[in-house]
C-alpha cells in the first residue's frame, strides 16, 4: 500500500473489563454466497499479552484490496483530519450489541442483518434510507412473530462505500484504467481522472455515513419503529406481494396482543415503542478504519468507532495479512465471511 505510516502508541491488547457507567471519554492518539460468522468473544480472550498492537500496526503486514494514491501527503492530511472528527458510533452502543449477540449465541435472540452489497453516496437521501429501514423492520416483525424471540437488527449501511475487486484494473476498448473501488475511493466513470483514487472521498464517506446513521436514529427515536404502528413501514410493492395477506395477519395479531396486554395491565408497553438498530460494513479500507479507531480510557479498550460491527471479507482474510492484524486489536463484535474460495 502506498500510504504513510502514522505514529501511534503501542499497547498490549490485553484488556480489562469496562467499568460501570456510560460516559464516553474517547481520546484518539491517532488516529453458493459465503456465510458471515459473527465473533463476540471478549477482547481479553483474543488479545495475546506478549504481542503489542496499535491502530497502525497493520501497515507492517501485506495489505490486500488497498488503493494507491498519487499524493501520499494529501492522503496523510485527510487521515489526520478523520482522526480528529467525532466518532460515528460510541462504545456503549458497541458493548450493547456484543451483549445481544452473546444472547443470540445462547439461543435467546435472533440476528437479522441486511442491506446493500455496496452503498453509494447518492443513497444518502431520506426516502432511500427510510425504505431500507422499513424492509428490515418488516422482516424483523415476521421473525419476531415466528420465533417468539427478540430480534437484533443490524443494517449493512452507513459505511458500506468500499468495494473489493477481482483485479486492480479494468480494460475497455483497448484502454486500461484502475478499477472502480467504490465511492469511498474513486468514481465510476471510465476516465483517467474519475478512476484516480481521491483522498477527499474518505471525508465524503465519513459525512454520508454519519448523516445516514443520524437519520436512522432520528426515525427510531421518533417512534417510526413503534410496534404499535407497523403500518408506518408499508412499502408500495407490498400491495402486490403474494404473501401480503399473511403479512397483514401477522401485523394484526401483534397489534391485538399489545392491545390485550395494555388493556388488562392499564399501562403501555414501553419496550414495544423502542427498537435498537445497529450499523455494519466491511472494514476494507484500512486507513479509513484506522482513523476512526479510538482508545476509550474508561474501558481500557480500543474500538473502531466508524461502525458497530465491522467484518472481514473473503479476499482479505489471510491470517498473516493486514486486515486480520487490524481486527485483532479492536473490541467490536466482528464478522468474518467464510465459504468456498
Amino acid at each position: 500500500i502506498n500510504a504513510p505510516i502514522l505514529p501511534a502508541p503501542r499497547m498490549s491488547t490485553r484488556c480489562m473489563s469496562p467499568p460501570d457507567g456510560n460516559r464516553e471519554t474517547a481520546n484518539s492518539p491517532l488516529s453458493g454466497r459465503p456465510a458471515l460468522v459473527h465473533a463476540t468473544i471478549g477482547a481479553e480472550m483474543r488479545s495475546p499479552e506478549i504481542t503489542s498492537w496499535h491502530p497502525a500496526s497493520w501497515q507492517g503486514r501485506p495489505a490486500q484490496q488497498q488503493p494507491t494514491y498519487a499524493d501520499p501527503g494529501a492522503l496523510e492530511q485527510v487521515v489526520a483530519e478523520l482522526s480528529r472528527l467525532p466518532p460515528i458510533v460510541v462504545s456503549w452502543e458497541i458493548e450493547a450489541l456484543r451483549e445481544r449477540l452473546a444472547a443470540a449465541q445462547r439461543g435467546e435472540a435472533f440476528l437479522l442483518q441486511g442491506g446493500d452489497c455496496a452503498e453509494t453516496f447518492a443513497d444518502c437521501e431520506s426516502d432511500s434510507i427510510a425504505k431500507k429501514l422499513k424492509i428490515l423492520l418488516q422482516m424483523s416483525l415476521v421473525l419476531l412473530h415466528g420465533l417468539k424471540k427478540p430480534i437484533i437488527r443490524v443494517g449493512r449501511m452507513a459505511g458500506q462505500y468500499a468495494k473489493p475487486r477481482s483485479t486492480d484494473t479494468e480494460t475497455r476498448q483497448g484502454a486500461t484504467l484502475p478499477s472502480f473501488r467504490g465511492d469511498l475511493v474513486n468514481r465510476p466513470e471510465f476516465t483517467a481522472a474519475a478512476r484516480e483514487a481521491d483522498p477527499q472521498l474518505l471525508l465524503r464517506g465519513y459525512e454520508r455515513a454519519a448523516l445516514t446513521l443520524n437519520f436512522v436514529r432520528a426515525l427510531v427515536d421518533g417512534g417510526f419503529a413503534d410496534l404499535h404502528h407497523p403500518e408506518y413501514w408499508d412499502l408500495g410493492f407490498l400491495k402486490h406481494a403474494p404473501l401480503k395477506d399473511a403479512y397483514q395477519r401477522i401485523v394484526l395479531s401483534i397489534g391485538d396482543a399489545l392491545d390485550f396486554f395494555e388493556g388488562i395491565s392499564g399501562r403501555r408497553i414501553h419496550e414495544a415503542t423502542l427498537v435498537d438498530f445497529y450499523a455494519s460494513h466491511e472494514g476494507l479500507h484500512l486507513l479509513y478504519e484506522q482513523a476512526q479507531t479510538r482508545f476509550i480510557p474508561r474501558r481500557s479498550r480500543w474500538y473502531n468507532l466508524s461502525t458497530h460491527m465491522p467484518w472481514i471479507g473473503m479476499r482479505t482474510a489471510k491470517l498473516d495479512g493486514a486486515h486480520v492484524e487490524f481486527f485483532r486489536g479492536i473490541s467490536n463484535p466482528i464478522g468474518i465471511k467464510i465459504g468456498p474460495a
